[in-house]
């Protein structure tokens, strides 16, 4: 027989943000003693959420109101454009118009000018006196007199009827006139009404700018208690492993504890199972006054490896040695312990051995997810609340909480593969996520926002630097970012060239002042969230050999090209690129 003692989950201490960040003691109050990490911060790397702040919520409202008033203008600004513009062409025509009648008019008074002149002039045309004059036949006479009426008759009516189309020209010039004046009014009105709004966007992105100083130390506050977890939690899984060198244990091959029933290295018992029975691939050794856990070595070996990653950044595509993806992440550490993974979430869910939640045990891999979203995330369980991951919303290697709540499998990589399985799928049209964070296609036309941050107002501690003058981008895009570059200099041998990134609510105020029909209406803008970037050296034209590299590689690293920029849909802009794992 063996001890009925399991793992058992600590209690969640729940007071204030310095208790919640505590550090957890390495020895558990319960029977089996193991390696608890470190309580982390709610808001991992301090990038994925905001803190409260009552300010923040109603001066954001501010900014959303205007926005809206911005937004139902918009249409009215490009139909006034639009109409001012008709009204002009239609003056121009009229004038064109006009101007033609009125020549036509002078070129034929100078014809009848001219037939006057000879009419009248003695030797000239035919004229009653010079008819009776000649005398001859009575009949030719009078025929002679009748042809002359008509063609005076016929002078005055051409007359009368290019004096009648200039009238007519006139008339239609007036009617272009009045109504290019009825547009330009109705412009000057709407702009009147943009100019009143965008003064009250900047009035909000004054007072905004000021509360996001408070929260932006806040923030940076939070970073610094992350920093700490993450080191205190390296240090708690040293002083495990210390444990069990104290206590002569010799972490035995993941193959020896796979069949605790049967057989365990000596000294060791078995760990019991939630559902009855052992669990395969983990042990124990008896002691007071509680037992230590004792793991496989190559587990040792993969938590050790992910421990020395922390801190280092998310990006999408990457799988070190700089920045990490959480597939790419997982398949490193356990391939530093000879066992050998797939690099991506839905692979990793696919392959993986499955255990019962209620027996996750430092190592396992934590898959979560949703019925809707499907599969979106996977990391390295520390304890049964904790977890190590590289966090897509984070954008870095953190401990996290474990979300109960999203968990759909625990898989234990000591036990080797199983029959692979497919991964759970977005279902009703949700969108893919990715590491934790919703992955949008190319197609997708609304806000790629995170967090509860105000679009254009996020503070600058949320921010990770290009390294290119002054651009900036949210921490995981800016990973994702360097990343590319890195590999596009490589192709090139000449460095990623950046014209425009992150844009402040500011920016785009005056931006939209300078182009309304052309730029995004402020606090809607991708530039405004620090998920896009415009880019130049050669990437700016269709067709050129940069832009075809992006086209093909952009999409490794979470970046696309917006369908809306495509050639032939409407606004082509070659040089516009978004980050799209967020």
């Amino acid at each position: 027989m063996y001890p009925r003692s399991r793992w058992r989950p600590r209690r969640r201490r729940s007071a204030s943000l310095a208790a919640g960040l505590a550090v957890a003691a390495l020895v558990l109050s319960a029977p089996l003693a193991g390696p608890a990490a470190a309580a982390p911060s709610d808001q991992p790397g301090g990038t994925s959420g905001v803190l409260d702040s009552a300010a923040l919520d109603r001066l954001q409202q501010r900014a959303a109101d205007v926005q809206t008033g911005l937004q139902q203008r918009q249409a009215e600004v490009v139909t006034a454009q639009r109409e001012l513009a008709d009204a002009q062409t239609k003056v121009q025509a009229a004038q064109d118009v006009l101007a033609g009648t009125e020549s036509v008019l002078a070129q034929r008074q100078e014809v009848v000018a001219r037939y006057a002149v000879a009419a009248y002039r003695d030797g000239g045309t035919f004229t009653p006196m010079s008819v009776l004059l000649r005398g001859g036949d009575p009949g030719d006479a009078l025929t002679a007199m009748g042809y002359l009426d008509s063609v005076d008759r016929h002078t005055a009516g051409v007359l009368a009827q290019a004096e009648q189309q200039r009238q007519a020209a006139l008339a239609d010039q007036r009617a272009a006139q009045a109504a290019l004046d009825r547009a330009k009014a109705r412009a000057d009105d709407v702009q009147q009404q943009v100019d009143d709004l965008e003064a009250q966007a900047r009035a909000a992105t004054d007072e905004l700018d000021r509360a996001l100083g408070v929260v932006d130390s806040q923030l940076a506050q939070l970073q610094r208690e992350q920093v700490d977890v993450n080191g205190q939690t390296a240090a708690n899984w040293k002083g495990y492993l210390g444990q069990l060198a104290a206590a002569g244990v010799t972490p035995p091959p993941a193959a020896a504890l796979r069949n605790p029933e049967s057989s365990l290295p000596a000294g060791l018992v078995p760990v019991a199972a939630s559902r009855g029975g052992a669990q395969a691939g983990a042990a124990q050794m008896p002691r007071r006054p509680s037992s230590l856990l004792v793991l496989p070595a190559e587990t040792l070996t993969a938590v050790s490896k992910a421990m020395d990653q922390l801190g280092l950044p998310y990006a999408p595509g990457t799988a070190g040695p700089g920045s990490w993806a959480c597939g790419s992440l997982v398949q490193s550490a356990y391939a530093a312990a000879g066992i050998q993974l797939p690099g991506d979430q839905a692979a990793l869910y696919s392959v993986t051995t499955p255990v019962a939640t209620a027996d996750v045990l430092p190592g396992d891999l934590v898959f979560l997810g949703s019925d809707e979203s499907g599969l979106g995330h996977v990391g390295i369980a520390l304890d049964p609340q904790t977890m190590l991951a590289a966090d897509a919303r984070a954008g870095a290697v953190v401990v996290r909480r474990l979300p109960g709540d999203q968990v759909i499998g625990i898989g234990r990589p000591s036990l080797g593969r199983r029959s692979p399985v497919d991964a759970p799928e977005p279902t009703g049209g949700a969108l893919r996520v990715e590491c934790g964070n919703t992955v949008y296609p190319p197609s997708y036309d609304g806000a790629r926002q995170w967090g509860r941050y105000p679009n254009g107002l996020i503070p600058p501690k949320a921010m990770c630097p290009l390294g290119e003058g002054g651009h900036k981008l949210r921490c995981d895009a800016a990973a994702a970012w360097k990343a590319m570059a890195a590999a596009f200099a490589r192709a090139f041998g000449s460095s990623m060239c950046i014209t425009d990134s992150y844009r402040t609510y500011a920016s785009q105020v005056t931006l939209y002042g300078q182009k309304p029909t052309l730029a995004a209406v402020p606090g809607t803008s991708n530039h405004g969230w620090g998920l896009a970037v415009d880019l130049c050296g050669g990437i700016e034209r269709y067709g050129t050999a940069q832009y075809k590299w992006m086209v093909a590689n952009a999409g490794r690293f979470g970046w696309l090209h917006p369908t809306w920029a495509d050639p032939g849909n409407g606004r082509e802009e070659p040089w516009h690129w978004e980050y799209a794992g967020t």
